[in-house]
């Protein structure tokens, strides 16, 4: 394809965007800009001002679904030409140039060029075409030259917009920040922080922060030239907007070049940085806490310093927030804080325990940690560890399920700290509280306590101190959460004093228990002195061998037994249930099926074989289940069953989440209520270390 040929396609190619453009932009609109682009070439400056209002105009009002396109029609149709050909008219076409008038339409005419500059570069594709026409170079050369021009309404004006131009040229174009620092534009910006109208400072920093985004070599330029104590005055603004864009700038920098945090420490920026957490600005608020970090990381020592100029009640403020970023930041400088003792207590003071508890409800996993390694930090400090459980931080953080591995691990440590201070004057002071407190902290102190403290302290804290008193009532709280506390808490005692396995061990025949008379002495002929007819089945026996149930003895006593048969009959039991009886009556041992355990468990109570029941009873203990827990209970009621009874009612405080919504276990809960007093009443005042006593209550 030949050169006329390939210029040919070009210039199809170029009407057929140029129709495209058109079609999707409103054809009155195109036309509007088609026009005024035209005329942009005139040399009356009162012409040009008005057509570039025209221009600024379109720019502000265009619809953004329709902007780019407006933005390429003007580029396409030679704007920025006709922009830079503007930019140059003031040296060659005025011709009085002291004319204040004349001065200001041509700063207006200069502004408005400069703001539609700035947006054809918004669209990053015609940056470098905007700087090879010279506009650039042209605005830079504006800006040195800002000293000279003479004061006019008009001056803050236009210093915005090119400052605004400039700042959207570097927009992520490193060659452009490494030509700002060559042709020496880093000075006059820095020099314009002092200007006295707040939105050129607001520009300013917003043009330096573009600069200093991933730029260390433009971070140590404006180190270099005193932006630092401009930059610490301008954090102390009364103005939102300027307090916000300051510091937004001082957190690039020192994100970009870390050590320029220490640069700026030196400069005066922590105390301002510290009140800007109190700012009304939430965006000025998470970027001073970011700061703040920062700050931590250069220098520990800083700790101190932060908490005594007053941080953090307003950190833990910002805890409470909406926003989670805020949230986040303030958590985050309270994870570094927190890692001193007496910053750990000035925390809890200042009311952050609740705030900070609260977080874990965030879906952000990294607030969530935050948190779990503040309170992690404070729960090792003794001072605090009654503040956590007052305000039921221990029920929160044992209740919390989480899937981050880490956050699961501290709150794990968490607990077990505060486990480990439950002695000495915290355990006194929490007494003092379950005792004296109002009833909500109280509830939060004797669930706690129920957890955490040990076993040779339960009973001072349970019976001398009402503790099981104050567990029952709150088991009978018509709120099904308060329930559930009490149940779990009621549960995990019994568990700490080893109560449960006591139930179910095995156990050993008693003193009064006949000794093995062997297999052979069983249902004998040969030995027997009486027999018992049970089931139309007889069965030998001795009267010698039956002595440990006085049930037998009374039997002898009475003439029970048919004097020329010497036999009884035994109406009420099955013949295997009987001769198992016998088995342990002969030789005080028994292998107890379930299957039979519960016509045993009524042969034992029915001949009074003590032994032989608590085995049954425990057999029993071990087959309990939601579906047959209540039926155990009544059967426990039927036969004095106290073992039975107290694996049911400790089977019922532990299993609260499977049986709570049955429809007989509230009713059932608080009619076993005096039964749960006694058990816990007698069982947490003997010796936890002595199972044997646990074992003999329970007869």
């Amino acid at each position: 394809m030949d050169s006329s040929a390939r210029q040919s396609l070009k210039r199809k190619l170029a009407e057929e965007v140029k129709d495209s453009l058109c079609k999707r932009v409103p054809p009155t609109f195109t036309s509007i800009i088609l026009k005024t682009l035209f005329l942009l070439n005139s040399f009356d400056h009162v012409l040009l001002n008005k057509l570039i209002t025209i221009l600024v105009k379109l720019c502000k009002t265009t619809k953004h679904e329709i902007h780019d396109d407006f933005i390429d029609i003007l580029v396409n149709n030679g704007a920025v030409q006709a922009l830079v050909r503007i930019l140059h008219l003031p040296e060659k076409v005025v011709e009085d140039y002291s004319d204040r008038l004349i001065q200001a339409r041509l700063l207006q005419l200069k502004k408005g060029c400069a703001f539609i500059l700035g947006t054809l570069a918004k669209k990053s594709v015609y940056q470098q075409l905007i700087i090879d026409a010279g506009a650039f170079l042209y605005l830079l050369r504006l800006l040195k030259s800002h000293k000279t021009i003479p004061k006019s309404p008009s001056v803050p004006g236009f210093l915005r917009r090119v400052v605004d131009a400039i700042s959207k040229l570097a927009y992520k174009n490193n060659k452009v920040k490494m030509l700002i620092r060559k042709e020496d534009g880093i000075a006059p910006l820095i020099e314009l922080l002092e200007f006295k109208v707040k939105k050129v400072q607001v520009a300013v920093t917003n043009a330096l922060g573009t600069l200093a985004f991933d730029n260390a070599h433009t971070v140590t330029k404006m180190v270099e030239c005193n932006a630092l104590p401009s930059l610490v005055l301008m954090l102390q603004s009364e103005d939102s907007v300027t307090q916000f864009t300051t510091v937004q700038l001082i957190k690039i920098m020192v994100d970009t070049s870390p050590h320029i945090g220490r640069e700026v420490l030196k400069a005066g920026a922590l105390t301002p940085v510290i009140c800007l957490l109190s700012s009304s600005f939430s965006e000025s608020q998470a970027l001073a806490a970011l700061l703040l970090g920062h700050f931590l990381g250069t220098d520990s020592d800083l700790k101190v310093h932060i908490s005594q100029r007053g941080a953090i009640p307003p950190l833990v403020h910002m805890l409470q927030s909406q926003n989670t970023n805020l949230r986040k930041a303030s958590a985050f400088v309270l994870v570094i804080l927190a890692q001193d003792s007496h910053n750990q207590v000035s925390i809890a003071h200042s009311g952050g325990i609740e705030p900070m508890l609260n977080l874990f409800q965030s879906d952000n996993p990294t607030v969530q940690q935050y948190a779990a390694r503040v309170l992690y930090s404070l729960a090792d400090n003794e001072d605090i560890v009654a503040n956590i459980i007052k305000v039921g931080g221990f029920e929160k953080l044992k209740d919390l399920h989480f899937t981050e591995e880490p956050i699961s691990e501290f709150v794990a440590i968490t607990l077990l700290r505060l486990e480990r201070h439950m002695q000495g004057r915290t355990l006194k002071y929490l007494i003092h509280l379950m005792c004296s407190a109002e009833e909500r902290v109280r509830n939060h102190v004797v669930i706690a306590l129920a957890h955490l403290c040990s076993p040779p302290d339960h009973e001072t804290v349970f019976i001398h101190n009402e503790g099981l008193e104050l567990l029952l009532n709150i088991l009978q709280s018509q709120c099904t959460i308060q329930k559930r506390k009490a149940s779990m808490a009621l549960s995990m005692l019994a568990s700490r004093a080893n109560f449960i396995s006591s139930l179910i061990q095995t156990i050993s025949p008693s003193p009064t228990s006949q000794m093995d008379l062997g297999e052979e002495s069983i249902n004998n002929p040969k030995l027997s002195d009486i027999t018992f007819l049970v089931e139309g089945k007889i069965f030998y026996a001795n009267k010698d061998r039956l002595v440990s149930s006085s049930v037998f003895q009374t039997m002898f006593e009475a003439e029970y037994f048919e004097k020329e048969t010497k036999q009884a009959v035994i109406p009420n039991i099955k013949w295997d249930v009987f001769k198992l009886m016998m088995r342990f009556i002969y030789t005080g041992t028994v292998d107890v099926k379930l299957d039979d355990a519960k016509d045993l468990l009524r042969a034992a109570d029915q001949y009074l074989l003590q032994d032989l029941k608590l085995i049954c009873e425990r057999v029993i203990a071990k087959s309990i289940s939601p579906e047959n827990v209540s039926l155990l209970l009544d059967l426990s009621e039927d036969f004095s069953a106290n073992t039975l009874k107290n694996a049911c009612i400790l089977y019922m405080l532990e299993k609260f989440d499977r049986l709570h919504s049955k429809r007989w276990y509230y009713t059932m809960l608080h009619r076993i209520v005096p039964d749960i007093d006694t058990l816990f009443s007698t069982l947490l005042i003997m010796d936890q270390s002595n199972e044997d006593a646990s074992v003999a209550y329970l007869y």
